[in-house]
């Protein structure tokens, strides 16, 4: 390893454990006025009496406060539900904002300092490290000892990879409360974009979108040489920073929705709840731009795009979470299942996911317009439960946090539901396919080994037949990475397009077209 890989690496090192570290600094107290300043009208009264018993007491860490908070806050609501008073529960958990508030840290009185010491340091460390990096490798293959690492092949690093960002995603989507001071360290480049203080949703935009750049350089080490991957490496890199990134914050800035113009339903689940129709709707002129905008993607952009492209041009150039996949997920990639029992599990679980977002969505719209006569609060329940099965444990937990367990597209092939709409134009209805020339090819495995889908392409190739797979992204990596240019990412002529020949496994005859 040369010097500069040496010393980015170290800088990566020590700004992680610096941001490790920090949510952990500082002591926490609360009085009567920060609990009626951070607490909705209707329960200040209550929770400054609930919470009485802490004022007045300096708390050393957030553990000990959180466990006071949730001592009393607990108690009072346990209390309730055992008489049966569920209309005095209080159901919000003002547990975030009251230690936003209450906190007081070196963090909170210079952010910038330590957020230069921790994001700032891995980031700077992340573009040295890999700058030079496969500067000495031949293009084209890219087999090159993967299997052999502890980190990319599920080895000790890749299980501390893979625990911490699972526990960080745990801790982002359901105790939010342990991270605040972290949010404080972020707070003074939310207020420059959208004039707001930070949330946890806008510390992980800021780390989300940070990562795809940092690895995004790497991307282009990797594959330099191909005009394919580079563009869509910077694609990816631009969606994110600009639309999923910039843009809603300045939209809230200039006092309109936060809206990202490149999701699309049913990825974007939530687009068609009570809430976001009545923003829509009250928002003048831009936000009905955003609602009919959004109904124009779901309705003519997915399948014309998908018909012309395939499904290549959003999942693997504008996506975020295809964008995180292909960046900061790359190493990954390898881990993928190639098995018939994986595809059998994905075809069944991708569609019963787009199953649930289709039927959730049409319960919300009819309860929607017949004034929620039609089912009430149901769909409140139905929302919570697929916002925290599907949108965070599914999307966040293993999606992101098992890429050294399971590969980097774990969410894109089993849970996506947007996928699954591609995936089905892609399949009936396209012209994309990857050609393959089955007199070239080696056997050399490549192909299989770098689909991050799962998908044997050697199987493919070595008889000559054309990938159409609803799975298959596009990515385009499967033909970086053939010694023998087999492989090539086509749109032409729905003719021909998809064979009638069958894989024979056994005794069992599986259609290669399904």
């Amino acid at each position: 390893m040369r010097v500069v890989e040496k010393f980015g690496l170290g800088l990566f090192l020590i700004g992680l454990a610096a941001f490790i570290i920090i949510p952990f600094i500082g002591t926490y107290s609360i009085s009567e006025e920060l609990v009626l300043a951070n607490t909705k009208e209707i329960h200040q009264q209550k929770m400054t009496e609930i919470l009485a018993p802490m004022y007045g007491q300096n708390y050393s860490s957030n553990f000990a406060f959180l466990s006071a908070f949730g001592e009393n806050f607990d108690s009072y609501n346990e209390s309730l539900k055992d008489q049966q008073l569920w209309d005095q529960v209080i159901w919000d958990d003002y547990s975030f904002a009251l230690a936003l508030a209450g906190l007081k840290s070196p963090v909170r009185e210079n952010p910038w300092i330590f957020f230069m010491l921790s994001i700032g340091l891995a980031v700077v460390g992340g573009f040295l490290y890999n700058f030079r990096q496969h500067h000495n490798e031949p293009a084209g293959i890219k087999n090159n000892g993967i299997f052999h690492s502890s980190l990319k092949n599920r080895g000790i690093l890749g299980m501390l990879t893979g625990t911490f960002l699972i526990v960080f995603y745990i801790g982002l989507y359901w105790f939010p409360a342990y991270l605040v001071t972290l949010v404080w360290m972020v707070s003074p480049i939310s207020e420059l974009l959208s004039g707001n203080p930070a949330s946890q949703w806008f510390l992980y935009g800021l780390i989300y979108t940070l990562a795809i750049l940092v690895m995004g350089v790497r991307m282009f080490r990797k594959y330099r040489g191909n005009k394919y991957q580079q563009l869509r490496t910077a694609s990816v890199m631009f969606f994110q920073t600009a639309f999923a990134f910039l843009i809603p914050e300045i939209l809230v800035l200039l006092n309109q929705p936060y809206y990202d113009f490149k999701n699309i339903w049913p990825l974007d689940y939530d687009f068609f709840y009570d809430y976001q129709i009545s923003t829509f709707l009250s928002s003048g002129g831009v936000g009905m731009f955003m609602l009919i905008w959004g109904i124009l993607l779901i309705i003519v952009g997915v399948p014309v795009f998908t018909y012309f492209f395939g499904k290549r041009w959003y999942c693997s150039w504008v996506c975020g979470c295809g964008g995180l996949a292909e960046t900061v997920g790359d190493p990954f990639r390898q881990l993928s299942d190639k098995s018939v029992k994986a595809w059998k599990y994905e075809r069944v679980i991708i569609h019963g996911v787009l199953v649930l977002a289709v039927v959730m969505t049409a319960v919300t719209i009819a309860n929607y317009f017949s004034g929620f006569s039609f089912l009430g609060n149901v769909t409140n329940q139905l929302h919570s439960f697929y916002g925290f099965a599907i949108g965070s444990a599914f999307a966040g937990v293993v999606g992101t946090g098992f890429y050294p367990f399971m590969g980097n597209r774990v969410w894109c092939r089993f849970g996506c539901p947007l996928a699954a709409y591609l995936g089905l134009v892609q399949r009936f209805k396209s012209r994309f396919r990857i050609t393959t020339n089955g007199g070239q090819c080696i056997s050399c495995g490549n192909c299989s080994t770098y689909c991050e889908m799962g998908i044997d392409v050697r199987w493919y190739a070595q008889r000559g037949q054309n990938i159409v797979r609803s799975s298959c992204v596009g990515c385009g990596v499967c033909s970086a990475v053939c010694p023998r240019g087999v492989l090539k990412l086509e749109n032409g002529p729905e003719e021909n397009r998809i064979h009638d020949l069958p894989i024979i496994i056994g005794n069992d005859s599986i259609k290669i077209n399904v």
